[in-house]
């Protein structure tokens, strides 16, 4: 299955990744059908859009007949100060029983192969300086949307197993590009202000993967065989500390970063004082991983430096 020929199936496809794996997919001439929750007048132009919400009960066997591959993004993305009642019922409503549910269909439905875009949440939240996480890590995480990720993932691999559709499960850790939120965006925010920020002695290492490249990775797995039924970790191949990720940010704007050698420790203090102790473990801790599967099995590298996503970011926001 070359890609011309391929009919790909994306779900969340007007949401961050969505939008440039669709872009990517119809450069190389794949036919895609774009899920998404609501209308959107301005996904690409011919492609075909389907409206759909991703729980247990969704009904999706007309939409992918003849579909050969299924790339699952879409999900209830992790939620800082989560207002549900219980957030773990959302998430595996969500992230587990919809990704099952859809999953179920697909094999139903004749497609050969789904790709789970997962979590690195999955192998935790933090790394002892110098070690990276695996694939093969045995570790079931207990944030609630990790946790879901993980239940995901179990029941993929055995349906994989009872039905013989191929299974590909990645997961990125941060990913970052134009368009990006969250802490990232914030980070992007304090650089263009010429503000000191506290900020320059920071010796952690941190994996993440910019967008163009967590989206070649995806393309790459299409059609590999060798990808079936594999779990893969990847990133830049480029871990960087808070302290060098500023200043990277920080030259990609044409400015300096004015970091201040302020201790880690007191900074930590500071932010469990104000109730932001993920925030400070986020910035101040260290999260690698092993993205050798990806690079030894499927021959893939990395398409853009961190430099340079930095740089076409730092253009895009400036334009």
């Amino acid at each position: 299955m070359g890609m011309g020929m391929a009919r790909v199936f994306v779900t969340g496809a007007n949401g961050f990744v969505g939008r440039a794996l669709v872009a990517s997919l119809m450069q190389h001439d794949a036919d895609v059908v774009a899920s998404v929750r609501h209308n959107d007048m301005h996904l690409y132009n011919g492609i075909k859009q389907v409206i759909h919400t991703v729980d247990s009960r969704t009904a999706w066997k007309v939409d992918l007949a003849n579909i050969d591959v299924v790339i699952h993004l879409a999900a209830r993305v992790h939620v800082m100060d989560d207002s549900e009642l219980n957030p773990l019922a959302c998430f595996r409503e969500i992230n587990t029983s919809g990704t099952l549910n859809l999953a179920g269909q697909a094999s139903d439905a004749g497609v050969k192969r789904f790709i789970f875009i997962s979590s690195i949440k999955v192998n935790g939240e933090i790394t002892s300086l110098g070690n990276s996480f695996s694939p093969d890590d045995n570790f079931i995480p207990t944030d609630p949307y990790g946790l879901s990720k993980y239940e995901a993932e179990q029941q993929l691999l055995k349906l994989a197993k009872e039905t013989g559709m191929e299974i590909v499960i990645i997961r990125p850790p941060l990913v970052y590009g134009f368009g990006v939120k969250g802490n990232f965006a914030s980070l992007l925010k304090w650089m263009q202000r010429d503000v000191p920020l506290p900020f320059g002695a920071i010796h952690n290492q941190r994996s993440l993967v910019a967008l163009e490249n967590l989206v070649s990775f995806i393309i790459c797995c299409i059609d590999n065989p060798k990808a079936a039924n594999e779990i893969f970790l990847i990133s830049d191949c480029e871990d960087v500390s808070t302290t060098v990720l500023l200043q990277k940010v920080a030259t990609a704007f044409g400015k300096k970063a004015l970091l201040l050698p302020v201790p880690v420790s007191l900074m930590t203090l500071a932010a469990k004082l104000l109730g932001k102790g993920d925030v400070a473990t986020r910035l101040f801790s260290s999260l690698q991983v092993d993205s050798s599967r990806a690079r030894d099995l499927l021959g893939w590298k990395p398409v853009i430096t961190m430099d340079e996503q930095l740089k076409k970011i730092a253009d895009a926001y400036l334009k």
